[in-house]
């Protein structure tokens, strides 16, 4: 049986022997030292009472030092302290025994007794522990660059010793003085080399551990590293690891693709807006709204209704949430139900005396909507006017709707659908009512299901190659949390019938995002056929994709509200006869599961409806 492979228990009765046969090697071993002899038999006979007493006193010694307890990738000064005070009281005790029994032995081998038995059992211990770590065998697991020599590397290289996934290689450091010294077993390198030490294969990540360096200073580290062919780590600090924002080393975030800094959007407003309110969200198991469900438990509502038809998705967001919602003494409630069960969303409503809806159901894949244009018209669009009319009959205070920049002269059916669900908000909002409705428009959001980049992870991930539909093809992005956060704060200044989008900065091409996550795994863009490295393919626009997409159907609508980042457009539209007569069609169309009349429909009265030519290109006016 390997040392591996045994249990905790066993290993500690293992060790729990080693050292109780430790203190009769020593004393003899302190005899034959004393009287320069290796078989001081003579002395060691006359002291036998000595050595019997030490025996049998030894395991009570050695087991209230819990001496056993140590572990071997452990044993640092504290440890070795606990050894030492252990063969300290192992030398009085042996001086005492000594004097009571009224033996001949020298006062000089009980000290020497105590040093012998300290210096065993640290040397067996660490021999033990070279022999498992084999430092001539080849080392398996993923070869990592250290950066930052302090405290926290050397903490770092000593935790990942014992992994079989990564071993570290060598330690990182800007600080000249630290350069060529040997620490933890790992030389100390500048920067530079790092890049000759990755092309060559040495290094294939990099974990930088200086958790308390100032943003500036890391930001400059992480820009720097960002230009090397291998994945990057950060350490958390300190402050992070203490409130549980960082478990582990977490890897350079996909925020980074952004292109701008994040938007701050934490306003009092927003608090102020949902406190002790029952707060509905409906598709509370989507990435939008599973966000929500969170950022509001920071709100203190009175209750969340979670509202979701995917069983899976409502249990995952129950089971993550319920219990910090509990310990804040917010209620939560878990409804299954389809928004376009008119009766379920009434009932659901009543139960739970709903005030606000936060309506992020939807379906938003452009192909398999496309492909699927009925029930997308019956979820995005019935749902919506659905989920309205009964948060209008319910008495809610505020209804927000999660739109897309794709309702903006679009090209396809999910975002024709979403521009229909739009102008029935807007309709209903323009009617004498207690509710305030309103709506959110943002463009692609990080990260979230169906969206690219969880595409582009899987195919590096997969080897590659990487599809992108065009090489000029730009969308706006954000992060889910911002995405979130845009939402509630609708809902916080929220006048009626009013457009919120947030400032996202310049659209991105997916082209420059593709290879920007090709290099940050750590590997290279393809540029021969037969070349190295991951390639990109230019598969060809989809059904209703367009090259580029907008936020505002008139950039002239927009009205400033209290955040800078955060724009209102006031859009004209259509009159109640128009969207009535909308809806009957869309209605009758679906009844009657008629695909080609629900085109129709939305060719009719949907402005700006267009199919997108091959290029992608097509008009941006109705």
């Amino acid at each position: 049986m390997s040392l591996k492979s045994m249990t905790r228990r066993q290993k500690k009765f293992m060790f729990l022997a080693f050292d109780c046969a430790l203190v009769p090697i020593a004393l003899y071993l302190a005899f034959a030292l004393r009287f320069g002899t290796g078989l001081p038999l003579e002395q060691a006979i006359s002291s036998l009472p000595l050595f019997v007493v030490m025996t049998l006193f030894g395991p009570l010694l050695i087991v209230a030092f819990r001496l056993p307890w140590i572990k071997l990738t452990a044993l640092d000064i504290s440890e070795l302290s606990r050894i030492a005070a252990a063969s300290a009281v192992f030398g009085v005790a042996a001086m005492a025994a000594s004097y009571l029994l009224s033996l001949g032995a020298p006062r000089s081998v009980p000290i020497i007794f105590a040093a012998l038995f300290f210096g065993l059992s640290v040397v067996g211990r660490t021999l033990l522990y070279l022999l498992l770590q084999r430092p001539w065998r080849k080392v398996a697991g993923v070869p990592v660059a250290i950066y930052g020599a302090g405290a926290a590397g050397i903490q770092l290289a000593s935790a990942l010793r014992q992994s079989a996934e990564v071993h570290p290689v060598i330690f990182v450091d800007d600080n000249p003085s630290l350069r060529g010294l040997i620490i933890s077993g790992l030389t100390v390198a500048a920067p530079a080399r790092l890049r000759q030490m990755v092309e060559q294969g040495q290094v294939e990540r990099i974990l930088v551990a200086m958790p308390s360096l100032p943003k500036p200073k890391l930001d400059k580290v992480l820009a720097g590293l960002a230009e090397l062919p291998c994945e990057v780590q950060v350490l958390p600090s300190y402050v992070d690891l203490i409130s549980g924002k960082g478990a582990g080393l977490k890897t350079v975030s996909l925020d980074a693709l952004l292109g701008r800094d994040k938007v701050a959007l934490d306003v009092p407003e927003i608090a102020k807006a949902y406190a002790g309110r029952s707060v509905m969200v409906t598709g509370a198991g989507g990435s939008i709204g599973s966000e929500l469900c969170r950022q509001l438990l920071e709100c203190k509502p009175a209750r969340i209704v979670f509202f979701e038809r995917s069983e899976l998705a409502l249990y995952q967001i129950d089971r993550e949430l319920r219990a910090a919602a509990l310990a804040r003494g917010i209620d939560v409630t878990a409804r299954l139900g389809s928004v376009t069960d008119a009766r379920r969303v009434k009932d659901v409503m009543a139960q739970e005396a709903v005030e606000i809806v936060l309506h992020a159901a939807a379906y938003k894949h452009v192909p398999l909507v496309e492909e699927n244009e009925l029930e997308g018209a019956r979820n995005n669009t019935l749902g919506t006017q659905t989920v309205a009319a009964a948060a209008e009959a319910a008495g809610c205070e505020r209804f927000i709707l999660v739109s897309t920049d794709k309702a903006v002269w679009p090209t396809n059916i999910m975002g024709a659908t979403k521009r229909m669900a739009e102008l029935v908000i807007q309709d209903m909002a323009s009617r004498p009512t207690n509710t305030r409705f309103s709506m959110v428009r943002f463009g692609n959001v990080l990260g979230s299901s169906g969206s690219v980049l969880p595409l582009f992870q899987d195919q590096i991930r997969a080897g590659g190659p990487v599809t992108v539909t065009h090489g000029e093809v730009t969308r706006f992005f954000m992060t889910i949390p911002e995405a979130a956060r845009l939402v509630l704060l609708a809902g916080a200044f929220s006048k009626g019938g009013d457009v919120f989008v947030l400032d996202m900065g310049k659209p991105m091409r997916i082209l420059d995002i593709a290879k920007r996550m090709i290099e940050m795994s750590g590997s290279v863009v393809q540029e021969k056929p037969d070349g190295p490295g991951i390639a990109i393919e230019i598969s060809g626009l989809r059904p209703g994709e367009k090259l580029y997409e907008e936020l505002l159907i008139d950039e002239g609508s927009m009205v400033a509200t209290p955040h800078e980042k955060i724009l209102r457009a006031e859009e004209d539209c259509q009159s109640q006869i128009e969207v009535a007569g909308m809806m009957k069609e869309l209605r009758t169309a679906i009844d009657t599961s008629d695909t080609a009349r629900v085109r129709k429909a939305v060719e009719g009265f949907v402005k700006g409806y267009h199919v997108p030519l091959k290029d992608g290109t097509g008009p941006t006016t109705g």
